[in-house]
């Protein structure tokens, strides 16, 4: 009897292809991707080639144009966030909406030209959702959001974000340094934008940093806040404080978390939290805020009250002077984060895919063995 051919998959996005722009949502995506291929599917991205200055007309200039190309030979179609909607329901092929963020849901934390941008993605997000066949949410709380903001009546499948964690260990174990205890290092990677509330961990460092001796705060990222956020810590007179650290690749990144002694996110609004599972995977304690998808993505992590830099620097003050229980919440995220490693996550996602593609759930004929 011969085999099966392999399920072919068709991934669509504009989210930018790199970590520095496309942050966690490339990292999901490539992860994802990547995961699938070593299950013997075929996966292909389907992204713009080309660079404008806004990405938001990329994105619409890119989803004008995938009525034009042909998807009967693709078993399934995802589109994430809002890319595919204006092919959902339309190829004669299953489709999925994959939420990584609510868009409806960020720019209820951002204002101006940032709030005005994403108010016009979220409503072809919305409209993406509601045409799809099957909606997936990578949180509880982001499918809430996803029934609450657009009026979504069917509940959406949740399958987590994922993390290769063979691959994330591989690069720690080239790690020869260990963090220097002659300092305390507080570890933040995000992409800057209001809703991440970097400002806060800023304005803890300025209560902390004549309580702890030789504090460190490093900030890896980058993005439209970042000028503002550099004025706050000149304001606040941080400059031998806090590092500004800039965009990391794998490996640099891989040195930082494995060099920090506690890891900080102070966002707000996270539809889950890949940064969270990289941490975790570091075996470094993990301090954040109890809002959004974070107690889904890290509940053993101290969690505090959002928008308080007072609650953030006691937390942070607290793993400083219990080096014991640092070590707790090191070995519960070691512990915790296994769950979300890419195999396990991956095969959720191609069970669910594989449900869309029989026969049952398409008008299409069987795909050829």
């Amino acid at each position: 009897m011969s085999r099966p051919a392999p399920l072919r998959i068709a991934f669509i996005t504009s989210t930018p292809m790199n970590a520095r722009e496309g942050s966690g949502t490339f990292v999901g995506i490539q992860t994802l991707a990547g995961a699938l291929a070593r299950l013997g599917v075929q996966v292909d991205i389907v992204a713009p080639h080309w660079r404008l200055p806004v990405l938001t007309v990329r994105r619409l200039l890119f989803n004008a144009w995938l009525p034009f190309r042909r998807w009967n030979h693709y078993d399934v179609i995802v589109g994430f966030d809002l890319d595919g909607y204006r092919i959902a329901g339309r190829t004669g092929r299953p489709h999925v909406a994959a939420i990584k963020g609510v868009i409806a849901d960020e720019l209820l934390y951002e204002s101006g030209l940032a709030w005005g941008t994403l108010a016009l993605q979220a409503r072809w997000e919305a409209y993406h959702v509601h045409h799809a066949d099957c909606v997936i949410a990578t949180s509880r709380y982001s499918a809430e959001r996803l029934m609450a903001c657009y009026k979504l009546t069917r509940e959406p499948t949740i399958i987590p974000e994922l993390i290769d964690l063979s691959a994330w260990r591989e690069r720690f174990d080239r790690q020869r340094n260990a963090p220097d205890p002659g300092r305390f290092v507080v570890l933040c990677v995000c992409r800057f934008y209001r809703r991440k509330r970097v400002d806060l961990l800023l304005r803890a460092a300025e209560h902390l940093k004549a309580r702890i001796p030789r504090l460190e705060v490093r900030i890896a990222g980058d993005g439209p806040e970042q000028a503002t956020l550099e004025r706050l810590a000149r304001s606040l007179q941080l400059s031998g404080t806090v590092r500004w650290l800039g965009s990391l690749d794998a490996e640099r990144l891989a040195r930082e978390y494995w060099c920090s002694d506690v890891f900080c996110l102070p966002s707000v609004q996270e539809g889950f939290g890949i940064v969270l599972l990289e941490a975790m995977a570091a075996e470094k304690p993990v301090i954040a805020v109890r809002a959004a998808a974070i107690p889904e993505a890290a509940p053993h992590s101290l969690l505090v009250a959002p928008e308080d830099y007072q609650a953030l620097a006691r937390g942070i003050e607290l793993l400083y002077q219990q080096p014991e229980l640092r070590r707790t919440l090191s070995a519960a995220g070691r512990a915790a984060v296994e769950k979300f490693d890419a195999p396990a996550v991956a095969g959720q996602f191609l069970a669910e895919l594989e449900r869309l593609a029989t026969p049952a759930n398409t008008e299409e004929t069987p795909r050829p063995a």
